[in-house]
């Protein structure tokens, strides 16, 4: 007899928990099989697992198959992503649909749309002070309209990701009200003490994130007599992950979110997960054990679902997010490559690529398991300086002086800079010194307008392509920033609006200019020619199988030291991609390049031969080529 649909979809589920019960079991089995509930925490979690997989669409069924039978959908050539905050973009959720086409156009198939779940009143960190996972923030509309959106876009084509906050909640969560008023299974939710000592001694060892507006990282609350763990501000407090009921709840809200149409689970602030004395209390073993057991959720009863890890920290401590070891292909399929963004900028500043060689080449293996990178040039928050004190020791650099140069280099302030940013979160006890400002401000557009300078301009507009060409090409999903695409410079208004006036990383964060958007393909204006350059390189990265993220990408040693080089090796041949960080004419020998495996000298960018002379090709100014 034929089976039921429900029958078929109980062999699905079942034969998918068997494929990844060895990546989930053992895991919670470590963190908590000692407990005395740990039976009923595992019943529970399977019952709802199962509740999760019976109340999905048949659409989003249809789609977990599909990518269950493509499971490198994620790692092709034809994928690139769009990043923007709903309100600054389009105003509302269903005003979303109404610039699909935009999105269409530039040629992107993957959408962020910057935190959108319900944030506290007031300050809420930009959106990550989450107090209902489960709802939409009111300004951008309801959850109906969230699912009509995402609706539309799969029918596009387009994944959609969104921020889950994993390390803490708002303190007006409904989790830390009850925490607040006594309930003792809710403050157990948290990370509270009845005294200072054990916050003292915790602190010995911790860093602070924002020691201008948040110093510490406890707060003390008189009203009910409790310390609370808050690493990010007063309002963000931690949750206790070593209690599995913590686990339970957020996995019951990344199934829901997955259930609303999610195709990205970006799971923010993961290295701070896991909190172990003595320590930095950042990327403890147990968080890459409680971020596969997730994985592995998604995996069960959502597997179309992505989970892009975001951990901003130095390689040795990101690679594990993607997966490492025990943990290799099982954990996050998408973590952002700072390090590229870093040293995009620090070779931009010295026209030397000798540092950036150096760096991809000894921390980055050539490819990943079941993962890949977020390529990205800026995004929406501050640039970190991460070149460790090694890394330029190994180039003859004192490692302090490099990072202090980067940031007076990018606020503006050392003589001959072309950029202009501004500082965010100076530490003077460190000498940290972070820097926000948008892409073509930092790149020098700004300046080279306000000194009515066309050369300055030029070269402004040249690196930004140069920007957007590497991360298309370099191995990943290149990862756009809202108006970067059309030049958009910093936005110095958020000094008048008291809720962002203490947080210069709204600078880089403009309201969407629909004017400039509206003129993209006519004239020569900035925003144009930026657009049509951003596109154009869309287009060729579909059209080039050889940067499918599968294929290794090996780092080149060029001995010209303004060139940034590096292979992609795919199985139809070598794809040599070469960038020029100078203001200069440079010249690679042909010989080399043959050598490296571009036999056919065909540059797929431009989609034109290239022309050899005296037995070298001549790259001009931030000249970007990938060539056959």
């Amino acid at each position: 007899m034929p089976r039921t649909p429900s029958t078929a979809d109980d062999d699905i589920f079942d034969l998918r928990l068997n494929r990844s019960a060895p990546d989930l079991w053992p895991m919670l089995d470590a963190l908590y099989g000692q407990r005395n509930d740990y039976d009923a925490f595992k019943a529970a979690l399977l019952k709802s697992l199962r509740k999760a997989w019976k109340d999905r669409a048949p659409d989003l069924k249809r789609l977990d198959l599909i990518r269950d039978l493509e499971p490198d959908w994620f790692q092709r050539a034809d994928m690139a992503g769009y990043v923007f905050y709903i309100d600054r973009f389009a105003g509302t959720l269903p005003k979303v649909l109404e610039k699909l086409d935009y999105l269409d156009d530039l040629g992107v198939n993957y959408v962020h749309f910057m935190p959108c779940l319900k944030p506290r009143p007031g300050d809420s960190d930009g959106g990550y002070s989450v107090m209902d996972y489960r709802a939409i923030n009111p300004a951008y509309g309801k959850m109906a309209d969230f699912e009509a959106v995402t609706a539309e876009l799969r029918q596009r084509g387009i994944s959609v990701c969104i921020d889950l906050v994993l390390n803490h909640t708002a303190k007006e969560h409904a989790w830390a009200k009850k925490a607040a008023k006594g309930d003792p299974k809710y403050q157990d939710y948290y990370l509270m003490f009845d005294t200072p000592d054990l916050p003292k001694r915790y602190e010995e060892t911790l860093v602070e994130v924002f020691p201008d507006n948040a110093p510490g990282n406890f707060t003390h609350y008189p009203d009910f007599g409790k310390w609370v763990w808050t690493t990010f501000n007063e309002h963000q407090w931690d949750l206790n992950w070593a209690n599995p009921q913590v686990f339970l709840e957020i996995v019951e809200i990344m199934l829901f979110l997955a259930n609303r149409g999610v195709d990205v689970l970006r799971l923010d602030a993961v290295a701070f997960m896991w909190k172990r004395m003595g320590t930095r209390c950042q990327s403890e073993p147990e968080v890459h054990m409680i971020l596969q057991a997730l994985r592995a959720c998604s995996r069960i009863a959502a597997p179309a679902v992505l989970h892009l890890e975001e951990a901003i920290v130095a390689p040795a401590e990101m690679l594990p997010y993607l997966g490492r070891g025990r943990h290799d292909g099982k954990e996050g399929n998408l973590a952002y490559h700072n390090s590229l963004m870093v040293q995009f900028w620090s070779s931009l500043a010295t026209r030397d690529t000798r540092l950036m060689t150096h760096v991809m080449a000894t921390h980055f293996p050539d490819r990943l398991t079941n993962a890949t990178y977020a390529t990205y040039i800026r995004c929406h928050d501050d640039i970190g300086w991460a070149v460790t004190d090694e890394d330029a020791g190994a180039l003859n650099l004192s490692g302090p002086a490099h990072r202090a140069f980067l940031s007076d280099f990018y606020d503006g302030t050392f003589p001959g800079s072309f950029a202009r940013g501004t500082l965010f979160q100076e530490n003077p006890a460190t000498g940290d010194k972070r820097i926000s400002g948008s892409f073509a401000s930092l790149a020098g557009l700004e300046k080279a307008l306000a000194e009515g300078d066309a050369t300055g301009r030029e070269q402004a507009l040249q690196r930004i392509l140069m920007g957007h060409a590497l991360i298309a090409a370099f191995g990943g999903i290149p990862l756009i920033y809202m108006g970067d695409e059309l030049a958009l410079l910093n936005d110095y208004g958020y000094r008048d609006v008291p809720e962002h006036a203490h947080d210069s990383r709204w600078v880089h964060r403009p309201r969407m200019d629909w004017e400039a958007a509206a003129s993209r393909h006519t004239g020569d204006t900035d925003a144009s020619r930026i657009f049509t350059g951003v596109q154009h390189i869309l287009a060729r990265r579909r059209a080039t199988p050889a940067l499918h993220a599968a294929h290794a990408t090996q780092i080149l040693h060029c001995d010209t030291p303004g060139i940034f080089a590096f292979r992609r090796a795919a199985p139809t041949g070598a794809l040599v991609c070469l960038f020029n960080f100078t203001e200069s004419w440079q010249h690679i020998p042909e010989g080399w390049l043959r050598a490296q495996g571009a036999t056919r000298l065909h540059d797929e960018l431009s989609d034109a031969a290239v022309q050899v002379h005296h037995g070298n090709i001549a790259l001009p100014p931030h000249a970007r080529v990938w060539i056959s």
